[in-house]
């Protein structure tokens, strides 16, 4: 894959790179974010139900705690994007994993691997999410396994038709007949050959984490020492009449961010398109 083009078909992609400045800036502050407003997120500073705006010391107003808005923004997005990278690295290493296994073994080692990933695809994701999560007890690093548990079929799938496609090639016959092992071949010739189509999926699979964290956060099902965009939500929502702003900025974060990441992971799918590149 020629870096230099991808990345000039990818800026042809107006609205990938839109999604992908946000993506940097939310990166840049939550970062940053703490040094430029360091406030504690969880501290009550003020009166509640101040208003974005009528206070410069709160410029997105407190909560019904009397807590700093913007900093429980800051804080949503640190967490978002850690659990939402961790969540889909780990998924991504499951997958590829259990789908190059599936794929480049014996055909019994497929049919147990592929019944596996059956029994998983068949569960309802979200439900044994919070069953996992309620079983291990709410913690940041419990939240990114259950992800990862519900998440890793799709991508297993796509990996495992990749290699049964691909070792069927004349290059991986060749590399059998010079006495390459197995694994050699899997390592060397097969994943970078199929890393393509996982590529693509990662921005989705980030935005289904971050997803799905705001929703056992908004269930108070994640780490209750941290502020994150679901629990923000939570907290809002018994004040919708009189505050409808704390539930609108954190809700306005969730969609922008999810937004962002699926522009980029279309613009994605086109730079890495081969049709594309003939353009």
């Amino acid at each position: 894959m020629n870096g230099a083009g991808f990345w000039k078909r990818f800026i042809r992609h107006r609205s990938g790179l839109i999604g992908l400045v946000f993506l940097v800036a939310l990166v840049l502050a939550a970062l940053f974010g703490p040094i430029l407003h360091p406030v504690d997120p969880m501290q009550m500073m003020g009166r509640p139900f101040q208003w974005p705006g009528a206070n410069s010391r709160f410029p997105l107003g407190t909560d019904n705690l009397g807590r700093d808005v913007l900093s429980g923004l800051i804080q949503g997005a640190r967490v978002s994007l850690i659990v939402g990278f961790c969540a889909a690295l780990s998924t991504i290493a499951i997958g590829i994993t259990v789908g190059a296994a599936a794929g480049a073994g014996s055909k019994w080692v497929d049919d147990v691997l592929m019944r596996i990933t059956e029994v998983f695809q068949t569960m309802p994701n979200f439900l044994f999410a919070i069953v996992l999560v309620a079983i291990l007890r709410p913690s940041l690093p419990v939240v990114v396994l259950a992800i990862a548990a519900v998440s890793w079929p799709a991508v297993a799938r796509i990996v495992r038709a990749q290699v049964l496609s691909l070792k069927e090639r004349d290059f991986i016959a060749g590399c059998r007949m010079i006495g390459m092992s197995r694994w050699r071949i899997v390592t060397g010739q097969l994943l970078p050959n199929c890393i393509s189509p996982v590529i693509v999926l990662a921005s989705m699979l980030v935005a289904t984490a971050i997803l799905t964290e705001a929703a056992l956060s908004f269930l108070s099902l994640s780490d209750m020492n941290v502020v994150t965009w679901g629990r923000m939500i939570g907290n809002g929502r018994g004040s919708l009449r009189e505050a409808w702003f704390l539930t609108a900025i954190p809700g306005a974060a969730i969609l922008l961010t999810v937004l962002s990441l699926n522009l980029i992971g279309e613009a994605v799918n086109d730079a890495l398109n081969p049709r594309m590149r003939e353009a």
